[in-house]
């Protein structure tokens, strides 16, 4: 995604103020940005805060003789990658419906052949108003993609829908709009985080896993254009955008998940710290201590859980199989012999021991071992990126085993 030209079209909505939170996150993701300010937008965000995050001059008239003496706002529209109008008020949805171009912006909207992205925010009266909805199913067809509005509490202080959509959301739907289609017409099942194993009504047996390399491995495979079920143990991380997430507790609920979605899948990869073992049986009720002997221990009957990684393994046909291997020490032969006895196509393997990598952190430092006795070893990386350096290796199993 690095390298990508966003032009970004603030119009004039108190939601504006957020639009420097929206620079950010598109810059944080190595794209360039250029902003185009309506007259209103002007009100509500300075154009010298919006020139001094992005490097780049803001536009704001049509009748600029420095710019649109070279007919800047052609340049502009021809220039961009994706445009993203973040905030749209009702009168933007408006002009752009019924292509009006009478400013910067509506000219820019008119003449770009870059795919677009609206951020609409309003009162919720605005955005209900049957003028509006209607503007919104015309744009709709012409496929403009849309991000919000939300719903809760609007500065006009209304309730209902028309906040806008968080700076984070909007920066990662522009990323799907620029996404690589890769991967489209692709099943891809990812599992993440850990599991719980019930003991009693209050009291499970789980483990560390944040969940953060499996949410990256969804997010990375909507980028490349795939349909993504992501299968989660209990996270509080956000959906990624065009991800579905189907939600589990026990390992048995996720193999369930897992096979529900194996037939039409192309690529399953097991991210999940899947518990090893469970309770043989788990008490419905609390258990407390009067209930036990006095001094005497809590004992726990355990028993081996499916191995999804081996049995989905076994059953891939043409999917390519990918599982994740957390070893504490002698990584690389523990991974070896996990791969081994796994049979799937590509194992992860990171070590669990250090402080930066691993669970709960937001970098991870990982192998990447094929059944040939391959071995890549990748350094300490941000999430996301491990993500798309192991979907690049995915790609090149699938195009070699074409």
């Amino acid at each position: 995604m690095n390298g990508r030209r966003i032009l970004l079209v603030v119009s004039g909505g108190i939601a504006a103020y957020k639009v420097p939170e929206i620079v950010r996150a598109l810059t944080r993701s190595g794209h360039e940005v250029r902003c185009v300010l309506t007259a209103a937008g002007a009100e509500f965000v300075s154009p010298l805060v919006l020139q001094s995050l992005t490097g780049n001059a803001v536009r704001q008239s049509l009748f600029d003789a420095g710019e649109e003496g070279a007919i800047g706002h052609i340049e502009l529209a021809d220039w961009a990658d994706a445009v993203v109008v973040a905030p749209a008020t009702a009168n933007l949805l408006a002009r752009l419906a019924h292509g009006l171009a009478d400013d910067l912006a509506s000219t820019v909207l008119l003449a770009t052949r870059a795919p677009l992205l609206v951020a609409p925010a309003m009162n919720v009266n605005m955005w209900e108003h049957p003028a509006t909805q209607a503007n919104l199913t015309t744009l709709r067809e012409r496929g403009v993609r849309f991000v919000g509005p939300d719903a809760g509490e609007l500065a006009c202080g209304w309730e209902g829908q028309g906040r806008l959509s968080p700076p984070e959301e909007i920066a990662a739907e522009t990323g799907l709009l620029l996404g690589s289609l890769s991967l489209a017409g692709a099943c891809v099942v990812v599992s993440a985080g850990g599991t719980r194993e019930p003991i009693d009504a209050v009291r499970s047996l789980t483990n560390r896993s944040s969940g953060k390399m499996g949410y990256a491995l969804a997010a990375e495979a909507a980028l490349r254009g795939a349909e993504v079920r992501l299968i989660s143990g209990p996270s509080h991380l956000p959906t990624p955008a065009g991800v579905e997430r189907i939600d589990v507790e026990t390992s048995l609920e996720m193999r369930d998940a897992v096979l529900a979605d194996f037939e039409r899948a192309a690529i399953v990869i097991m991210a999940a710290a899947v518990a090893d073992f469970r309770p043989a049986e788990a008490s419905e009720r609390k258990i407390k201590k009067e209930d036990l002997a006095e001094d005497a221990g809590l004992q726990l009957q355990l028993v081996r859980n499916p191995d999804i990684l081996a049995e989905i393994s076994a059953e891939r046909g043409n999917r390519i199989v990918v599982g994740f291997a957390a070893e504490s020490h002698d990584v690389l032969a523990a991974a070896r012999r996990k791969l081994k006895r796994k049979g799937c196509d590509l194992l992860v393997a990171n070590d669990i021991s250090r402080a930066d990598a691993g669970f709960e952190t937001d970098e991870n430092a990982v192998i990447l071992l094929t059944p040939d006795g391959a071995s890549e070893e990748l350094p300490l990386l941000p999430k996301p990126e491990v993500a798309a350096r192991i979907f690049d290796r995915i790609e090149k199993l699938r195009e070699d085993r074409r």
